[in-house]
């Protein structure tokens, strides 16, 4: 037996004023949108913000629905309309905030296992990085340079 280990790293930003100024235009988007989004059940609301190489910015945030697996994630929401609008485009960078209804959320807030295994198959079809940005609603932002940071054992087509 062989120990495995693996690192990551990220950077942490104390406030949305500390980040560069094209990103911090990335999540102020990222927040507007996610007080647009469709979350009568969890009451927890999530916006996502893409930047793409030829200069726009795609938008996603959680749609719900009663039958629970039937919703979507903002992240998915936002890459997939970007996929299907823009699929010669590569994503540059990925903004995404959330926030709760019922109490304040201070720790940043990574996305999802499914999200991140959706996010995972365009930065691998594009073959390069996609930088992404998480926060609550107030406090502390991280960054990551990767999805790979985030999901170091990642499933991809060249296991099919």
């Amino acid at each position: 037996m062989k120990e495995i280990i693996i690192t990551t790293q990220f950077k942490a930003f104390d406030a949305i004023e500390d980040l560069p100024n094209d990103i911090q235009n990335l999540m102020g988007q990222a927040v507007k949108i996610r007080k647009k989004a469709y979350a009568p059940y969890s009451k927890f609301r999530v916006g996502a913000a893409l930047l793409l190489d030829n200069g726009k910015i795609v938008l996603g945030s959680n749609q719900e629905n009663a039958a629970y697996p039937s919703g979507l994630c903002a992240e998915r929401v936002a890459i997939f309309h970007a996929g299907a609008v823009y699929p010669e485009a590569k994503i540059l960078k990925m903004a995404i905030t959330a926030a709760s209804d019922t109490n304040t959320t201070s720790t940043p807030i990574p996305p999802c296992g499914s999200c991140r295994q959706s996010i995972a198959e365009y930065e691998i079809r594009q073959e390069t990085p996609i930088e992404i940005y998480f926060m609550g609603e107030i406090g502390t932002i991280y960054k990551s340079e990767s999805l790979k940071n985030l999901l170091p054992f990642m499933f991809d087509k060249k296991y099919l």
